[in-house]
């Protein structure tokens, strides 16, 4: 069968526009099978149902109008009735669409600018769609593009089937590029937005520095070496920590490379940003100390409950540790993800001291002795009169010059001394009007009854209603957009987020609020409480 010059030209058109644009050509020819149907419209009426089908293969455009087949016909244009119906096709049955041929029609000058936009409109819809699902599987990878042009300070940069931008903030500080220029980011995000996909890179992202490392090193690529975490202070100093699979390859020498091309490479993209390779650990004290390199530690003391640790370094390393401006020791904690105390040994020193003497106060005040007695206690380590009460007997009458006479005289007076704390407590608890069932719930205490009841919380039913900030406190912004720390009903008596909402929890159980977590028998894991369920 011939075809047509005006047909062929069809085609021909959406191919070429399929072609430049990147997309289907099946989405093309739609889009004209809907300018066409607008068109139609135009002509037979905008109430008509109109379709238009062209054959892929020749180009040939076929108008037809779709009648549904109903009982009581509400509409001429739109709907048909069974008996007509049947009279066109003898199969028809009600709610079927009859289509009935249209004559083909030569497009006016409004009806083609119309035909035209919806085109356009479908194209770059196509276009978008294209490009959000190309890049959105591309985030977290290193890509490649020329610089087209700066503005006011944001680098727009031309992928080649897209555009992405590069923020002020994204770049490393004294970056420079013009238009024209090879650029390599880390694509970070892509987002769908009303003028089109919105595609963002960063050059100062910290797996930009990951994903640069993996290029340049065969063994982070195949897996051999992990790229456990990276900080950076972008174009000045870096730390990243680095782990190997193979005993026999290592990982920090891999990474620096044959007389330091791998890193040097990877320095050079990044205007010489100086990079520390540390050899990352499972055990925090240790990775924290190599991570402080090049400055040398003496002791670590860890607090894994708050995430904190103190480092002990020589008094002549204190300004290594810390670094220009604390930098090391602010990579160091963005590298672990601890929050880093820096000490001298002079200072520890000094505030061992202080707390020793602290202690010793406490013995001598709590238990009525005398400092020589007060100072024997702080010395074998003992930090508290509850420790002394409940501690084994033995354990005191072994400390050299006390006897097992001796050590029952203090353990009973620091066991009256426990009682008369509690009883005042306890009175200070029914004048606050705080209830006796709020003892029952566990993991509460007398000073905390006096606390909560200094609050409002007096009964079960009030402590079952808080929120674990309500009970530890928060931190946030003021309108001055200074970090401040809200207090929270039982600050000061070492109460972690953990332990409130354990006892929050419990609160709601006696309460009634909520069931108690049924005990996993042994060997099996326990039951988890509903998360749903929470302060």
């Amino acid at each position: 069968m011939a075809i047509s010059a005006n047909r062929l030209e069809l085609l021909q058109i959406a191919d070429a526009v399929a072609r430049e644009k990147s997309i289907d050509r099946q989405i093309v020819l739609q889009s004209m099978e809907e300018a066409m149907q607008k068109a139609a419209r135009s002509r037979y009426g905008q109430e008509t149902e109109v379709r238009a089908d062209i054959n892929p293969k020749t180009g040939e455009v076929r108008y037809s109008r779709l009648m549904l087949v109903v009982e009581q016909i509400e509409s001429d244009a739109t709907q048909i009735t069974l008996d007509q119906a049947r009279k066109k096709n003898p199969a028809a049955q009600m709610g079927d669409w009859i289509a009935e041929t249209l004559p083909p029609f030569d497009f006016g000058r409004i009806s083609a600018q119309s035909a035209k936009q919806v085109i356009v409109q479908r194209v770059r819809e196509a276009e978008r769609d294209r490009q959000y699902d190309e890049y959105k599987d591309r985030i977290g990878e290193i890509v490649n593009g020329s610089v087209k042009r700066v503005e006011y300070g944001n680098v727009i940069v031309d992928l080649g089937r897209g555009e992405a931008i590069i923020r002020r903030d994204e770049l490393v500080p004294r970056e420079m590029f013009r238009p024209g220029d090879r650029v390599r980011a880390y694509l970070y995000d892509v987002r769908r937005e009303q003028r089109g996909p919105q595609i963002f890179m960063s050059r100062t992202h910290p797996q930009f520095m990951a994903k640069l490392f993996a290029q340049e090193v065969p063994e982070i690529y195949d897996g051999i070496i992990e790229v456990k975490s990276v900080a950076r202070d972008p174009g000045s100093r870096a730390k990243i920590g680095v782990i190997s699979r193979d005993s026999s390859i290592d990982p920090v020498g891999a990474c620096v490379g044959m007389r330091g091309s791998r890193v040097q490479a990877v320095v050079n993209e990044l205007q010489g940003e100086k990079i520390d390779i540390i050899p990352w650990s499972a055990d925090a004290a240790t990775f924290i100390v190599n991570a402080l390199q090049p400055a040398e530690v003496v002791k670590v003391v860890l607090d894994e409950e708050s995430a904190r640790i103190e480092v002990v370094v020589p008094d002549d390393q204190l300004s290594l540790a810390i670094g220009r401006r604390g930098q090391n020791v602010r990579l160091a904690s963005q590298l672990t993800g601890w929050d880093i105390d820096i000490l001298t040994e002079a200072e520890e020193s000094e505030r061992r001291q202080k707390e020793f003497q602290a202690r010793t106060q406490i013995f001598m005040q709590s238990l009525d002795v005398d400092e020589v007695v007060g100072q024997l206690l702080a010395s074998e380590g003992f930090r508290t009169v509850e420790e002394l009460a409940y501690v084994d007997i033995g354990e005191l009458a072994s400390i050299e010059g006390f006897d097992e006479e001796t050590a029952t005289e203090i353990q009973n007076r620091a066991r009256d001394h426990l009682n008369r704390i509690e009883t005042e407590f306890d009175e200070k608890r029914r004048a606050l009007g705080v209830a006796d069932e709020l003892r029952e719930v566990a993991g509460v205490t007398s000073p905390m009854l006096v606390k909560l009841g200094e609050n409002g919380v007096k009964t079960v039913e009030d402590l079952a209603g808080c929120a674990t900030d309500d009970l530890c406190g928060w931190t946030g912004k003021n309108k001055a957009g200074e970090t401040v720390k809200e207090a929270g009903y039982l600050d000061g008596l070492d109460v972690s987020r953990v332990d409130a909402e354990a006892i929050i929890m419990a609160a709601r159980v006696l309460a009634g609020w909520v069931e108690a977590a049924p005990v996993a028998p042994e060997g099996e894991e326990a039951a988890v409480a509903d998360p749903a369920v929470g302060g």
